[in-house]
């Protein structure tokens, strides 16, 4: 059985640890060393930190990821009630692992080497390691399940984030090329196309978690449509955080592998992958063997500095971030919208629509003519006001009357069908209006928030109708009802006064003709005569000048009348519909504003009208 001696020494009490032995601190039961190059020991225990990330100031990239990830929760928050959970679930997710993965150690970049089966990415994570850790051999699958290779302490957390036991937990071979790595955490995946569930479930979920990938091909199987379809094109926005070795270079002859990496690079250009060349950011591309170390240090020295760098868990989760928004596009971008809010046009044709459904304009005319007639009653010659109120008492000509006339002769009441025709059409109307401006404020957004506008504007007209007839009574009785009588103008004195001198004449020119018939009076026949014309033909003149008069302040009493009623509908319909549908709008400029910063770096985002 083999012990450890000395136990003081706890720097490597993060996780489990493969390290080489040192002279005299580890002895076999048979008395014999073990060869350094074979050893594997590993240690338990918690990290010092608990995988917590220490507190540093973070960089402009850092802080330029935290504004985008609280716009996201803000985008998130604000559209739950807009959208159903299924849809949101990833940008969620992203938020979850963001969080999770910026708690933990910032120090530390999580490598993940993935590939297909027979590919050597086993070989090649030895070869890092500069140790066995990861079996190799010709049995497939070897590798049943994510091990790991840690470089430095304080790694604990982000092993217990990609759910890696103990007892899977290694520590690499103590060399000088060794320290150059400082800080990586290297992950052996099962292969990617394992005839065995599971091992395709540990590369799914270890592949969301870690921070970059190396992804390892071989000659035969670089171009397996499995890797470049499931994995390789849908995650394209992970170029930088993304390699690409073309492994088992040594079985190619000549020029072959140059042949192949070039068309290996075609490859990742068709899946969307951006190619890290000529000194742009993108995936980088290049040609090894695990197996006779040919270009393992080139790569040792990349994923050195790529390390070294520290940006790679910002890097992963920024394009996590670019992912979700991409996906979250249509849901908040809609091309060639001019803008969230409800145009002048629109809320002008609204209230037209419900100053018609309530009756303003007739309400108007009808208070026009009641100006106009109260004008004439107060005007008008004596016997022409006697002559209207015979004819108002003889034939009544209001549908009550009729009503009421039917009822006592037996008739039986009169149905008012026609006031049931009007109320049936006035509520199309309105119902019209709404769909009209919902469906010109809903023009242009996308759909989700387009039938959430929709929505507001049905739920805000459900009492609609019944409200405005409410102010077609109370505001057009004032118009409408015999008992109201208009204000009358000041020079109206002045008409009944003429009006009643005119009667006067009348009077006075017929009892001096009468006085003169009777002899009581000396026959004088043309004064009396000329007095009573005067006061005939002066009388009918004076009405006829105060219809003149009258048309100007009915018109103005007709238009204000139908202003207020027009105004009591606009505002009721302010009320109930364009402002809630205002506030939907407002809601949506918010949500656009939120993913605009969301998707900083991509197509900008107009969030005014133009």
């Amino acid at each position: 059985m083999t012990t450890v001696t000395d136990r003081t020494d706890d720097r490597w009490d993060d996780g489990f640890i493969a390290r080489s032995r040192r002279a005299g601190e580890i002895d076999t039961e048979d008395g014999r060393d073990e060869d350094d190059d074979a050893l594997v020991l590993a240690v338990s225990g918690a990290g010092s930190d608990g995988g917590k990330a220490p507190s540093s100031p973070l960089s402009p990239e850092g802080q330029a990821l935290r504004t985008r990830l609280e716009a996201l929760r803000q985008l998130v928050g604000l559209s739950r009630t807009r959208l159903d959970g299924k849809t949101l679930a990833e940008a969620g997710r992203v938020l979850d692992e963001a969080a999770a993965r910026r708690g933990l150690s910032s120090q530390h970049t999580v490598v993940a080497i993935a590939g297909a089966t027979g590919s050597g990415k086993s070989t090649l994570f030895n070869s890092l390691a500069g140790v066995q850790i990861s079996e190799t051999g010709l049995r497939r699958p070897m590798t049943a399940a994510p091990i790991a290779c840690s470089w430095s302490d304080g790694a604990a957390g982000l092993l217990d984030r990609l759910e890696i036991p103990g007892r899977l937990r290694r520590r690499p071979r103590e060399t000088s090329e060794a320290g150059a790595l400082r800080g990586m955490v290297l992950v052996d995946l099962p292969d990617l196309d394992s005839a065995v569930g599971a091992h395709r479930e540990h590369v799914d979920r270890v592949l969301a978690l870690v921070d970059a990938v190396v992804w390892v091909v071989d000659p035969e199987k670089y171009a397996d449509a499995v890797l470049h379809e499931r994995y390789l094109r849908p995650l394209a926005g992970h170029a930088e955080v993304t390699f690409v070795v073309l492994n088992q270079v040594d079985r190619l002859p000549g020029e072959s592998a140059d042949l192949v990496l070039d068309d290996l690079r075609r490859l990742l250009d068709d899946d969307g992958i951006a190619l890290g060349e000529y000194d742009e950011p993108g995936a980088t591309v290049l040609g090894l063997s695990a197996l006779t170390g040919e270009g393992v240090g080139e790569l040792r020295d990349l994923l050195a500095q790529f390390t070294q760098e520290k940006g790679a868990a910002t890097r992963r989760i920024a394009a996590d971030v670019d992912r979700a928004a991409m996906r979250l596009r249509p849901l908040y971008v809609a091309d060639g919208h001019p803008g969230p809010e409800i145009g002048e046009v629109a809320r002008a044709e609204f209230e037209d629509r419900l100053a018609e459904a309530v009756g303003a304009y007739a309400a108007g005319l009808a208070a026009e003519r009641a100006w106009r007639r109260n004008a004439g009653k107060a005007c008008g010659t004596p016997w022409l006001r006697l002559w209207r109120w015979y004819e108002d008492r003889r034939a009544p000509r209001t549908l009550a009357g009729l009503a009421a006339l039917a009822a006592i002769g037996g008739r039986g009441p009169v149905t008012a069908e026609p006031a049931v025709e009007e109320e049936v059409t006035a509520r199309q109307r309105v119902e019209q209006a709404v769909r009209t401006v919902a469906d010109a404020a809903a023009d242009g957004l996308p759909d989700a928030w387009a039938q959430a506008v929709r929505e507001t504007a049905v739920r805000g007209a459900e009492q609609l109708p019944e409200a405005l007839d409410e102010i077609a009574v109370t505001l057009g009785s004032a118009v409408t009802v015999p008992s109201v009588k208009p204000p009358r103008p000041r020079w109206w004195p002045v008409a009944v006064l003429a009006q009643a001198a005119m009667t006067l004449l009348q009077i006075y020119g017929g009892l001096w003709l009468v006085g003169q018939i009777a002899g009581v009076l000396e026959p004088r026949l043309m004064p009396p005569v000329l007095l009573m014309v005067a006061g005939i033909v002066g009388g009918p003149l004076v009405e006829w000048a105060c219809s003149i008069a009258a048309r100007g302040p009915a018109r103005r009493y007709g238009q204000d009348a139908e202003r207020r009623l027009r105004q009591a509908a606009a505002g009721c319909g302010r009320a109930r519909v364009l402002e809630p549908v205002a506030a939907e709008l407002l809601r949506y400029r918010e949500v656009r504003e939120q993913y605009a910063t969301v998707s900083a770096g991509g197509m900008k985002l107009s969030t005014t009208r133009e």
